[in-house]
């Protein structure tokens, strides 16, 4: 194994411990018919236009709770 494949194996890690952390930071947060991040219009159910807000809306609120992202 050479210094490349030891790089690849710890960005996959913080990558995995990002998604562990976001996936189960929304859950709290009920749907109210706008984007949570720039309050565009979005189908009943969802919270978010996209996934670009989803991610700027968590990475905001994680990094307000102290954790990563």
């Amino acid at each position: 194994m050479d210094i490349i494949d030891r790089a690849n194996e710890v960005a996959a890690i913080a990558v995995e411990a990002r998604i562990s952390v976001s996936a189960d930071a929304p859950a709290e947060v009920e749907a109210v018919g706008v984007c949570l991040n720039c309050s565009a219009p979005v189908p009943d159910g969802h919270r978010w236009c996209d996934a670009d807000c989803r991610n700027d809306w968590q990475a905001r609120r994680n990094r307000k709770a102290g954790r990563l992202g």
